[in-house]
């Protein structure tokens, strides 16, 4: 801006002459370069505009005092016509300023969506992964608590069939003591015992 400040103070600023000559002199070339060989057809099939009437339109009159005036109105025409490129110019300039910002803004708020669109599928994926662990936790719970109640139920199968074969020797030794027992066969009956107790107590 501060660049701007001082073409638009200068008295008589380059781009403000150019855009002045171009417009009220369209015939008079900027450029003193040679033009590329395969643009002379263009030339000369080019249709100039007319010669502006600006151009070649001060003619000195014999009095001074009328040349001094119309030399004025000259200078005024020409200042007003500057000043008026001058506005369009800085129309233009804040034209092109509003235009960026509008496009910074937009700029802005698609990054902003993109974020939280990503934002929202790393929550989302989190969320996901968090629920199926949970769901891994679970089964692996319920196997334990399967293999639990099922270590509890052979256990209990183990203990009932002690206690069957427990009672079953306890019959079987009333039985056996009820019957009368030679002193010969006493001891053997003894070992008898003592090995199923043993073969019980192994099983």
């Amino acid at each position: 801006m501060a660049s701007s400040r001082v073409l638009l103070r200068s008295p008589k600023p380059r781009i403000l002459e150019n855009v002045f000559t171009q417009r009220f002199c369209p015939h008079r070339s900027l450029s003193t370069t040679a033009v590329p060989s395969h643009h002379n057809d263009h030339q000369r099939n080019h249709q100039y505009l007319s010669q502006n009437d600006y151009i070649n339109s001060w003619k000195p009159p014999r009095d001074p005092k009328e040349a001094q005036a119309k030399l004025s109105l000259l200078r005024r025409d020409y200042a007003m016509k500057v000043k008026a490129v001058r506005k369009e110019y800085i129309q233009e300039m804040e034209l092109q300023r509003l235009e960026k910002l509008r496009k910074d803004e937009i700029k802005k708020e698609a990054i902003r969506i993109e974020g939280e669109e990503r934002k929202a599928a790393k929550a989302a994926a989190k969320k996901a992964k968090a629920a199926e662990r949970q769901v891994a936790e679970e089964e692996f719970r319920q196997t334990l608590l399967k293999e639990r109640a099922q270590k509890l139920e052979y256990h209990k199968m183990r203990e009932n069939k002690f206690m069957e074969k427990k009672k079953e020797k306890s019959e079987l030794v009333r039985r056996q003591s009820s019957m009368w027992v030679d002193e010969g066969e006493l001891e053997s009956k003894i070992l008898e015992v003592q090995c199923l107790s043993c073969f019980e107590h192994m099983m």
